[in-house]
């Protein structure tokens, strides 16, 4: 499995994928930077209580009514199907298909099928599995593939919109008003983890749908390398309203496209599906 795939997909919001986007925002190998011991971060929280800004809280109430009020907060589970192009120095690979079941707040397995090889990584909090199709191999999953994993939960907007943030005692901030085209303007809002790991998402200030989302990770040369996903094409499904593309970009260079063609919203997601198979042959 190449290294892009080895991670897991992840970082939209109710429309699938925690685990989409950190596959795109991973082609090359990175490490967050809020990588510190549990123990430092445990005692910037004690010394630094988090801050909610009022304003900052108005943003994403609005946000969270653009996308359907209650029928947003009422999904529990989200089934979906689409196109993953990677990009290779600007220019779009062969898409794969993908299959990807999301149950919140943090369970996912999305499947990959691409020149007769199928992929399957599946996360359960901080652990999880992956099969790998092209050496017909099953493994636990690594622990830099489970920080992948917990950056994308932390950049969703799931996880702005839901509040699952404030039991990792990150603070809230508004970040002001900025330019998004001819005649458009996008308010920002920012996430601040106890750890020093931040997040900006930037939301529509006429639609209020959210549009951007911004944070840095850090190479192997230990350098801040800028993250960005842009939503867009929204779409309303069972009263709830979903970007269908999602676009990211790696230091101002796309790297990557999921392209949802089917979502669907508190189907039945069968616990067997993210238990480990005992072998290769068990896997369904």
């Amino acid at each position: 499995m190449s290294k892009n795939l080895s991670r897991s997909f992840a970082r939209a919001f109710v429309v699938p994928a925690i685990a989409l986007i950190a596959l795109i925002s991973s082609a090359s190998p990175a490490y967050p930077q809020s990588d510190v011991p549990p123990k430092d971060a445990a005692t910037v929280s004690a010394s630094v209580p988090p801050v909610v800004d009022a304003k900052a809280e108005q943003v994403v109430q609005r946000a969270v009514e653009a996308l359907g009020g209650q029928a947003y907060l009422n999904v529990r589970s989200v089934v979906s199907r689409g196109l993953y192009t990677a990009f290779q120095d600007g220019a779009a690979t062969l898409p794969r298909t993908f299959t990807d079941y999301l149950v919140f707040p943090d369970r996912e397995r999305t499947e990959f099928r691409g020149q007769g090889i199928r992929t399957v990584q599946t996360n359960v909090g901080d652990k999880g599995w992956v099969y790998d199709g092209a050496t017909k191999t099953l493994s636990d999953m690594t622990k830099e593939q489970a920080k992948d994993f917990q950056i994308a939960m932390r950049s969703s907007i799931d996880n702005l919109l839901r509040g699952w943030w404030r039991k990792e005692g990150a603070s809230l901030a508004y970040a002001g008003r900025r330019e998004a085209g001819v005649g458009r303007r996008n308010e920002t809002v920012r996430l601040t983890y106890p750890d020093g790991f931040a997040v900006e998402f930037e939301i529509g200030a006429k639609d209020w749908f959210p549009a951007k989302v911004h944070y840095k990770r850090q190479n192997e040369a230990g350098e801040d390398v800028a993250q960005e996903d842009r939503l867009a094409q929204y779409l309303s499904i069972d009263g709830v309203t979903v970007p269908f593309v999602i676009d990211n970009y790696r230091a101002d260079q796309q790297t990557g496209r999921i392209n949802f063609q089917k979502v669907e919203f508190n189907t039945p997601v069968t616990d067997s599906l993210f238990t480990k198979p005992a072998d290769v042959k068990a896997l369904k």
